[in-house]
């Protein structure tokens, strides 16, 4: 128990500094429990602050080359960083080196982001079960028996789907508008992609809503095909929206972000990836039944943060964490 309190404590104001329309933060609980392979290649950034600098490294995992950051003394207690959409763990390049006085901290990148492998769509399974099983894949490969696992934003389901099946490794949980209840995607901006999930030829269902009737209008398609909207969100515009809708003050997030971001999404391919685990997602809300007799279950320590002007998991997702 003390241990537990130990990792929850701190991150409860060092997690402001992530991304991702943060400002107004809501802190919805904490609970406390009931109960042979190749050497990694490995660049150092010496230019980081502190006893610990971030290394840079890369894994071969299911014959894809698995990219990420790994700061702090080994023995330390593990927390593992995983990413949402449309970032990688360049999102957590500044919360490292807060983190790494007190604590092993692992941040890979997902296959398709950052700097991991992206095989196209045709030569790989986009989809949420297999980014899971690389990820679990990669725990086992780079030796993390057990950690503190923080989950955010869109691929909060890869991090519900390793708990689950390996709730003996789990220490505790930081759960950052990551959803698993069917009230955090019941909002105008899901409905579109609720029914590409049914029919990836819809058109225009589910898109005239105050969200996406602008998208719309600036592309001139009164009847627009869903896929063609959900491209939307991997352009330039959509991608500084994501950096700094809800942030009061938008003049403290650096154009950086979103440019570093979109370069990354411009690549040949990726659009396509993006475009495969958007219908993938449809895969998660009938897992939620099992991911919430997980929390009931095994009661890991939890600390829950929520930005409440999130427009995509807004903060009703937060709040039916408490009933689990």
């Amino acid at each position: 128990m003390k241990r537990f309190k130990t990792i929850l404590k701190p991150l409860i104001g060092i997690l402001a500094i992530v991304p991702f329309s943060l400002i107004g933060l809501l802190v919805v609980g904490a609970t406390a429990s009931k109960s042979g392979d190749k050497k990694p290649a490995t660049v150092q950034n010496t230019s980081v602050r502190g006893s610990y600098p971030t290394l840079h490294k890369t894994i071969e995992v299911d014959g894809l080359e698995i990219f990420y950051r790994e700061a702090g003394p080994k023995d330390a207690p593990t927390i593992l960083l995983l990413h949402g959409f449309p970032t990688s763990s360049h999102m957590f390049r500044n919360l490292i080196p807060q983190l790494s006085d007190r604590y092993h901290v692992v941040a890979p990148d997902y296959p398709g982001y950052g700097n991991s492998s992206m095989p196209p769509v045709g030569e790989f399974d986009y989809s949420f079960d297999n980014l899971a099983k690389v990820m679990e894949h990669f725990i086992q490969k780079v030796g993390l028996k057990t950690y503190s696992l923080y989950l955010m934003d869109y691929v909060a389901p890869v991090g519900f789907r390793l708990a689950e099946s390996h709730p003996e490794r789990v220490e505790a949980l930081i759960i950052q508008n990551g959803n698993a209840y069917i009230e955090g995607i019941d909002n105008d901006f899901w409905e579109p992609i609720k029914e590409y999930w049914k029919d990836r030829g819809a058109i225009n269902k589910g898109l005239d809503n105050e969200f996406w009737k602008n998208v719309k209008a600036a592309y001139k398609q009164p009847n627009m095909p869903n896929q063609d909207a959900l491209r939307f969100l991997v352009t330039l515009g959509a991608t500084q929206w994501q950096y700094t809708n809800g942030v009061r003050n938008k003049e403290v997030i650096s154009p950086d972000n979103w440019h570093v971001t979109q370069s990354l999404l411009d690549r040949p391919g990726n659009e396509a990836i993006q475009l495969q685990l958007f219908y993938s997602y449809g895969s998660n809300p009938p897992l939620y039944p099992k991911w919430q007799a997980y929390l009931r279950e095994h009661q890991p320590p939890t600390l829950i943060v929520w930005g409440k002007n999130d427009q995509i998991f807004p903060a009703e997702g937060a709040h039916p964490y408490k009933r689990d």
